[in-house]
């Protein structure tokens, strides 16, 4: 008769299975075999983590190998995009220190860190996005949809004003010196006055004097290029267009879009007439806001996706500039049909019709 353990243990075996029979040395009737080996995962079965898309790893393989990606981290910018405007500037001389900058598109913002830099000290780089996405240092940044006329209307109210975006110069001075210094309340507001309204009235004051000399037989004075330029509110100095039209976002609300915006930014679609349709949209909002804004002997650079369309773009840029090109940067991309209209050189006297006709 078999004992109580022998009698659990022989039930153990036949019930559970060979891999949790004991091994028994006291027991030479039972023939215990060896403990199994565990058996190998059943590739059917689910996932922890899935796998990559193919797309994706192929970007990941690309940006890995890229060197101009590589730079742009070792150098602390933003993306590799900023090598095409540094090229760009290199060749064409675009910016100058004190120049007012607005950067259509300019997530995540490379390229206004080069403006930036560029157009230090006092100058101001303003850069519009509807994607959310954090500053460089130095910029000022409005986020809306540009093909908005009330986002248009914005930023030109914005640059209009001459103390905005701009930076201050902190001073320290002591209480005596502060004593000494006092001003009154209309001292102190003339100080704050941005240049353009003092401008203004000045220009005013010598409407009044030069009407009054006009009728003792004197000439009218003349306003200068720069005087003409401010009353119609054309105050930039260089208007740069990198947009592109960006995803619809329907997933990934979780993500830290101030930090990185990359996941609703289009490279392009695979379709080329779309990409091309869609780059001549925003390339004439950002003409008519050129048109607006820009100061006579400004610049303009766009993006554009080559196609049909380009030829009558060029044509319209042509009219407003005294010098156009075609650039294709060394740092873009060759399978990439992006290229650059650079635009040197505003014109003052063409009107809105004569640029924008047929």
């Amino acid at each position: 008769m078999l004992s109580r353990r022998i009698f659990r243990e022989l039930t153990d075996s036949i019930l559970l299975g060979p891999r949790f029979r004991p091994a028994c040395s006291r027991c030479p009737s039972l023939q215990c075999a060896p403990a199994t080996t565990l058996q190998p995962r059943n590739p059917n079965a689910p996932q922890l983590r899935a796998a990559s898309s193919s797309s994706s790893t192929r970007w990941k393989s690309r940006q890995g190998n890229d060197h101009f990606a590589k730079e742009a981290k070792v150098q602390g910018l933003k993306s590799r995009a900023a090598f095409k405007l540094l090229e760009i500037n290199e060749k064409y001389k675009l910016f100058k220190p004190g120049q007012t900058v607005v950067d259509l598109g300019y997530a995540p913002g490379s390229w206004s860190q080069v403006a930036a830099d560029r157009t230090s000290p006092n100058g101001r780089v303003v850069g519009i996005d509807i994607i959310p996405a954090q500053p460089p240092r130095g910029v000022s940044t409005i986020q809306g949809n540009f093909l908005s006329p009330a986002v248009q209307a914005e930023v030109r109210a914005y640059v209009q004003d001459a103390g905005l975006g701009r930076p201050r110069r902190r001073t320290i001075s002591t209480a005596d010196e502060a004593e000494e210094d006092s001003v009154t309340e209309d001292e102190l507001d003339e100080m704050e006055r941005g240049y353009i309204d003092l401008e203004r009235h000045a220009h005013l004051d010598g409407a009044e004097n030069s009407t009054g000399s006009a009728g003792e037989g004197g000439k009218e004075r003349r306003l200068s290029r720069r005087q003409r330029d401010e009353q119609q509110g054309r105050v930039v100095d260089v208007v740069l267009s990198d947009m592109s039209a960006p995803w619809e976002q329907t997933t990934g609300f979780y993500k830290r879009s101030l930090s990185d915006p990359y996941f609703r930014m289009m490279n392009t679609s695979g379709v080329a007439f779309r990409d091309h349709a869609g780059s001549m949209d925003l390339c004439m909002a950002a003409l008519t806001f050129g048109f607006d804004t820009l100061r006579t002997g400004g610049h303009f650079v766009c993006k554009f996706y080559q196609g049909a369309e380009e030829k009558a773009l060029e044509t319209r840029l042509k009219r407003l500039f005294q010098k156009v090109h075609r650039e294709k940067p060394e740092s873009s991309r060759s399978e990439s049909k992006e290229a650059y209209f650079v635009a040197l050189r505003r014109n003052e006297t063409p009107s809105k019709e004569e640029v924008f006709q047929d």
